[in-house]
């Protein structure tokens, strides 16, 4: 079996290495800039094959469109494509070359789009999975091939739910490969279909005039990227919900404990544990709020 794979991020990585053995070539974005320095880095799964010395050849095209590339595409001779979080649309000159699997991180129909497992979080669903499908033009609407499905733990944040649906992917994959000249493909029905778009840095912004639960999920969600802050520019670094219900003053500090402070939200109150304010170390919020001499009922704002 000859596998093109087409993936950029950790989760790609992981898929990846299931089915290594039967890949002939790579496709991933183009080396970023990344830090302080903007130091030009590549890709984590290409790094992957280079470190391992895999004679996989490696492409990083801007686009997929370039009919010079459509043609090596083609005389690479692929029995599949194999695709995870790569970042391109796949155009039709593609799809026809070799059917295209996409491991996507959601119960499809639910959350096509660029960021299913954070929106899974902001909403507080406590179930999810990865849907295999066969790719077609539009985006994350192909045929269902198969799913892998799995609990959310209340506390679970966006660190440890990649990882795990990752590692369901990676068993996934090759079991769908496989067996995919018997499987019965399910259509998906659009009416079904929610959306998620992509992340950006404003959508980190939080305001205590929101309940506790809906701010603790956008923690849960954002804690790789962009993180929640405050309109001052202070980082909720690390925080815990305190109470889901209650009447308190939002943004007000209610409690000190060992642990941190509890500030208040219009509905329920969060444990505040690490802070960072705005070009400044992350601290324990504590030592925050000594330093600035709020204590009990002064605002956190």
């Amino acid at each position: 079996m000859r596998i093109l794979f087409m993936g950029t991020p950790h989760y790609a990585l992981t898929i990846f290495k299931a089915i290594e053995d039967r890949v002939v070539a790579l496709f991933t974005q183009p080396d970023r800039p990344v830090g302080r320095h903007q130091r030009l880095t590549p890709p984590p799964i290409k790094e992957y094959v280079q470190k391992r010395g895999l004679a996989i050849p490696i492409y990083q095209p801007a686009t997929l469109r370039d009919p010079a590339l459509v043609e090596e595409v083609k005389g690479l001779r692929p029995d599949f494509i194999v695709v995870a979080a790569y970042g391109h649309i796949l155009p039709p000159s593609i799809l026809d070359i070799a059917p295209a699997i996409n491991l996507h991180a959601s119960l499809l129909p639910k959350y096509r789009g660029a960021s299913p497992i954070q929106q899974t979080l902001l909403n507080g669903d406590t179930i999810t999975g990865v849907t295999a499908i066969r790719m077609n033009e539009r985006l994350d609407a192909g045929d269902i091939l198969g799913y892998e499905v799995t609990p959310i733990a209340p506390e679970e944040t966006a660190i440890e739910l990649f990882e795990r649906m990752a590692h369901l992917a990676a068993r996934l994959t090759p079991a769908i490969l496989d067996s995919f000249a018997t499987i019965a493909p399910i259509p998906q029905f659009d009416v079904d279909a929610t959306y998620c778009s992509k992340i950006t840095k404003r959508d980190g912004l939080i305001s205590f005039q929101a309940d506790a639960v809906s701010i603790y999920n956008r923690y849960r969600a954002f804690i790789l990227w962009p993180g929640i802050f405050l309109e001052s520019g202070l980082k909720l670094r690390q925080i815990a919900l305190h109470a889901r219900e209650g009447e308190y003053e939002p943004g007000v500090i209610v409690a000190l404990r060992e642990e941190g402070i509890v500030v208040g939200c219009a509905r329920g109150a969060l444990m505040i544990k690490r802070v960072q304010p705005p070009s400044k170390r992350e601290m324990g919020a504590l030592e925050y709020i000594r330093g600035r001499r709020l204590g009990v009922g002064d605002p956190l704002l």
